[in-house]
């Protein structure tokens, strides 16, 4: 581990739990330095404070890939384009943020990590400000009409919509969504399909508790509807040139990404077996597993395993769906993706570190869906 790394993670780990006090000084001392950036937030701020930690942490874990490291901060450049970032904003944020840890790590703060944290956002800056220059070509959003909208379950969704222009994307891919019922608020869906000639984008979402714009998406968006899209993110795309077989592991809604992967298979796939464990709580939330099974029938290469954690007159697989994988192994030759909630997707990924699964072979995203 470099010193750089070293120095990152220990402080972090200072601030770690009080993540909520350094997101709320770094927004304040940014709206301070540039006020007029605020109107492109939400009223509530307590998502996008959550998000601005993911993307710290995330960015500090891979800051020793530079692979990943590059790929990520490029991405997050190409989505805060919707923001209007420029790059004379960033040297205030870069500011903002050292003294947001510096103000709630107190007497712990030192010098060193002053300085480490300033030479890592600089890195972070450089590679977010290529990739959203690299992106300038395209707009920083687009909007999109909604086509069809359907019901799958009390707090289950499945929508589709056709952008005003072109969205380049690969399977596996996600976008931020904003509607008109929450404007100004914009939260990640994972695209449910494979790039199709039609344009059209479907998206599987779940209602969480008072979200704002899981229950729009959910509840009040119809056809005719427009919504906005910023660019595509994330790295959980099939990389074409490996033979091995496929092991995909979808919770709940997190089963979106993976569905656009095995239509993507369906184009070109001859030689590798794909086995799919599609978990949910109740049978109710194995909201597409009729079009699932309805693929295994037309393609022999595709298993599809669901699984109920918590309902007992299921007569199918029961148990957390990282139980059920480690049930039909071994998996140690096998390329792994994981989609769904962030416990989910932790439990799962420990569980296959157990089983000793090489960590370059599994593929995630580290957002909760």
């Amino acid at each position: 581990m470099s010193d750089l790394s070293r120095l990152l993670k220990e402080s972090w780990s200072i601030v770690e739990d009080r993540q909520d006090k350094v997101g709320g000084y770094f927004y304040a001392r940014v709206f301070l330095s540039n006020p007029q950036l605020r109107d492109l937030f939400p009223v509530q701020m307590d998502v996008q404070r959550t998000r601005l930690l993911s993307a710290i942490v995330t960015a500090v874990q891979s800051i020793e890939d530079p692979d990943r490291f590059n790929e990520y901060l490029g991405s997050l450049g190409r989505d805060h384009r919707k923001f209007q970032v420029e790059p004379a904003h960033f040297d205030g944020v870069g500011d903002a943020l050292v003294e947001a840890l510096r103000i709630v790590a107190g007497d712990q703060w030192c010098s060193e990590y002053d300085q480490a944290w300033r030479d890592a956002y600089q890195a972070m800056a450089e590679r977010m400000m290529a990739g959203a220059e690299a992106d300038s070509g395209n707009p920083p959003l687009c909007h999109a009409e909604v086509l069809r909208h359907e019901r799958r379950s009390r707090d289950i969704a499945v929508f589709t919509c056709r952008p005003l222009q072109p969205l380049p994307y690969r399977a596996g891919q996600y976008v931020s969504v904003e509607c008109e019922y929450q404007p100004r608020v914009w939260r990640t869906y994972s695209i449910a399909n494979a790039p199709s000639d039609g344009g059209e984008l479907d998206f599987h979402v779940r209602a969480l508790g008072a979200g704002w714009v899981s229950g729009a998406l959910v509840r009040r968006i119809k056809p005719g509807d427009m919504i906005r899209l910023a660019a595509p993110m994330g790295t959980m795309t099939l990389d074409r040139k490996s033979t091995r077989d496929i092991v995909c592991v979808a919770g709940g809604t997190g089963l979106a990404p993976i569905k656009a992967l095995i239509q993507e298979l369906i184009k070109y796939n001859r030689t590798r077996w794909v086995h799919l464990f599609f978990g949910a709580r109740n049978r109710d939330d194995l909201y597409d597993l009729d079009e699932l099974n309805r693929l295994a029938a037309q393609h022999p290469w595709l298993s599809v395993v669901p699984a109920c954690s918590e309902d007992d007159g299921y007569t199918g697989e029961q148990g957390n769906i990282c139980d059920v994988v480690t049930r039909y192994g071994p998996w140690r030759e096998h390329d792994f993706f994981v989609s769904g909630p962030a416990a989910m997707v932790k439990t799962t990924l420990r569980g296959l570190t157990e089983l000793q699964v090489p960590s370059v072979r599994v593929k995630y995203d580290p957002y909760t869906r």
